[in-house]
């Protein structure tokens, strides 16, 4: 099922880099990152309110708190910079340049997290790497 909900999420970041370069024209990224934040934040909640999921804030560890915390806060600048880009740059190079990020997780994954790296992911992990020096330079 994780398949399916990945392909999904690129197909969401796809429509997200298009509609980001859309609204950002003429608009401090800055602004128009906080507006894209604050819907995020009300559809996020409303999901949880839906399905009935705030009880379960009282669960949450301190460790789970930290970490959700610095997660929002590395999202939050990932965005940030983001928007600068997609504001002075094609969705077309920042995109797939963005997605860098997928090779840096792998690597990260690999020596914090202790996954076992096979050769499938290491290959693809280098041609995402491949193809985003062969559009930054």
């Amino acid at each position: 099922m994780w398949k399916f909900y990945a392909v999904l999420s690129a197909f969401f970041a796809a429509l997200t880099a298009i509609f980001a370069k859309m609204g950002v024209k003429g608009v401090d990224s800055n602004l128009a990152t906080a507006i894209r934040t604050t819907v995020i934040l009300f559809i996020a909640w409303g999901v949880v309110l839906l399905w009935g999921r705030e009880e379960h804030i009282r669960e949450l560890s301190r460790r789970a708190i930290l970490f959700l915390v610095l997660s929002g806060v590395t999202t939050g600048l990932s965005w940030l910079f983001y928007f600068k880009a997609l504001q002075s740059g094609p969705v077309s190079k920042v995109a797939p340049v963005d997605k860098l990020s997928v090779a840096m997780a792998m690597l990260l994954a690999f020596f914090l997290l202790r996954e076992t790296p096979d050769v499938k992911t290491i290959v693809g992990g280098l041609l995402i790497v491949a193809g985003s020096v062969v559009i930054l330079f």
